[in-house]
């Protein structure tokens, strides 16, 4: 099966991730074209909410992995964003295609705090390529190009299609990217049987293969009161009625980080995560303010029932008293994860491919929120995987 052959390939391009462990010597690197390739499109400014994608865009159909590739440019969303779609056509068409995605886009940077100015793609001796967007997912990108080009190059035909995408917007929700794309007639003609996307760098010698994201929940909580001055102990205070929700929903999280903590074959995408991560409210020190509001990082962990847990903040509201109300930002729906079984005939494929290079994979839950999550939706079997081992994961990563 062609895709088996694809895997391996896929499998070895192990390229730069943020930080190498073991000591490379630069020369064997810095000439390398996937390397250099790499730097190239790293040093390109597509940082969100200003995204540069004409040039990245401009960048990748350059490569392209060959001339006689067809490749073309849709314009997604209301906001017409640009995405590139390059295809290797397989010798029976009949076949559903296999769809090898990433995103051009990379989080804000403070480019204060970094060692190297993250959009150099500066290389030190020893190999580590410092650069906002290595692991989270240019690299993964350049793989997917550099190994489709060696395949070709050494006369390999696949009987499966391949496509490869470049999608815009992915760290701002993907609405205008992936989202829109799906809802496209050029997807739907592309007949996708079975997708790639982003994974995670591994710290040691395992591969980590992501079958499933949990769901976010961003969530806002209001707490309206009595007001007044700050020298009196009114009642029904904003404050009072918000600190037992906040109260509530970290006594929630404590839960589940012990959980996480007691069980070394736990990861972060196991349980359900809960952050505080933004207070608002009050208008100066000595008054008390007639509105308060705290908003919530929520993940669903694959086992919670989203009917009973919204139940729960609801009655948390009810019972921390009246005017105490709560909304979501988004809800991301459950999402059956892909089956990593005889069901899944490309997860076997993969799995085969592995095997046959003595190649460990760790199976997982991405605890973040991927383009793979929109694929999933519409019942494509998807395969969250960076192929970076020995690689420490980014702060920003995911």
């Amino acid at each position: 099966m062609g895709f088996k052959l694809l895997s391996s390939v896929l499998l070895t391009l192990s390229l730069c991730g943020a930080v190498f462990s073991n000591p490379v010597r630069v020369s064997e690197w810095e000439s390398d074209p996937a390397v250099i390739h790499l730097r190239e499109y790293l040093r390109i400014r597509t940082v969100q909410p200003d995204v540069n994608y004409d040039e990245a865009i401009k960048f990748l159909s350059s490569l392209a992995f060959g001339s006689s590739t067809p490749h073309q440019v849709v314009l997604l969303g209301p906001h017409q964003k640009p995405m590139l779609l390059m295809t290797w056509e397989g010798t029976d068409p009949s076949l559903d295609s296999i769809l090898l995605n990433s995103h051009m886009d990379v989080v804000p940077v403070f480019e204060d705090n970094w060692t190297h100015p993250p959009f150099d793609a500066f290389m030190d001796e020893n190999g580590t390529i410092f650069a906002r967007g290595v692991q989270d997912m240019k690299s993964v990108g350049i793989q997917y190009i550099e190994a489709i080009a060696r395949l070709k190059t050494a006369g390999v035909k696949l009987k499966r299609t391949i496509h490869v995408s470049f999608v815009p917007d992915e760290e701002i929700g993907g609405e205008d990217g992936m989202l829109a794309f799906l809802d496209t007639d050029v997807y739907r003609r592309l007949r996708v049987g079975f997708a790639l996307d982003e994974g995670m760098a591994s710290p040691d010698d395992d591969y980590l293969v992501f079958y499933a994201e949990r769901s976010a929940w961003p969530l806002v909580v209001t707490s309206s009161g009595t007001s007044g001055h700050g020298s009196l102990l009114l009642d029904d205070t904003a404050g009072e009625k918000l600190r037992y929700v906040i109260d509530k929903f970290m006594d929630l999280r404590e839960e589940n980080k012990k959980k996480l903590e007691s069980n070394p074959e736990l990861t972060a995408g196991d349980v359900t995560t809960i952050n505080l991560t933004q207070l608002g409210g009050g208008v100066q020190e000595n008054v008390v303010p007639d509105q308060l509001t705290a908003t919530f990082d929520i993940r669903l962990a694959l086992s919670e029932d989203h009917r009973e847990f919204e139940d729960m903040i609801a009655r948390w509201c009810l019972e921390a008293g009246p005017n105490v109300t709560y909304q979501f930002v988004y809800k991301t729906p459950p999402v059956a994860p892909t089956a990593l079984d005889r069901t899944n005939p490309y997860w076997g494929a993969f799995e085969a491919a592995a095997e046959d290079m003595n190649l460990t994979l760790r199976q997982r839950v991405f605890p973040a929120g991927t383009d793979g999550g929109y694929l999933r939706g519409l019942g494509v079997p998807v395969l969250g995987f960076s192929p970076l081992t020995r690689t420490p994961r980014a702060a920003a990563s995911g």
